[in-house]
C-alpha cells in the first residue's frame, strides 16, 4: 500500500509541475508538451495533479477535452484506485 501511495503522490506531483511547465511554454511562445503526454500522465494517476494544475495555472480551462476530461480521469483513477485497495 505505500508503494501506491508513493506512486499516485509521483505522478500527480508530475502532472502538477507539467501543467505549470506547458503554461510557460505557452507564454514564452516555445515549443509545448503535448496534450496526449499531459492526458497520458492523468490516465496513469495523475489526474488530481493535472486538474489542479488546469486551476492553479489556468490552463487549459478552455479546451472541453481538458474541461470535462480531467474530472473523467479522476473519477476512473479514483474507482481504480478503490479497487485496488480492495484486493490489498
Amino acid at each position: 500500500m505505500a508503494i501506491l501511495i508513493i506512486y499516485l503522490l509521483l505522478v500527480n506531483i508530475v502532472a502538477f509541475g507539467l501543467m505549470g511547465y506547458d503554461k510557460q511554454l505557452a507564454k514564452r511562445k516555445q515549443r509545448r508538451v503535448s496534450e496526449r503526454r499531459l492526458f497520458l500522465y492523468a490516465a496513469i494517476g495523475g489526474a488530481l495533479g493535472g486538474w489542479l494544475g488546469m486551476r492553479t495555472y489556468r490552463h487549459k480551462t478552455k479546451h472541453a477535452s481538458f474541461v470535462y476530461g480531467m474530472p473523467a480521469l479522476l473519477v476512473l483513477n479514483a474507482a481504480c484506485v478503490f479497487g485496488l485497495l480492495r484486493l490489498l
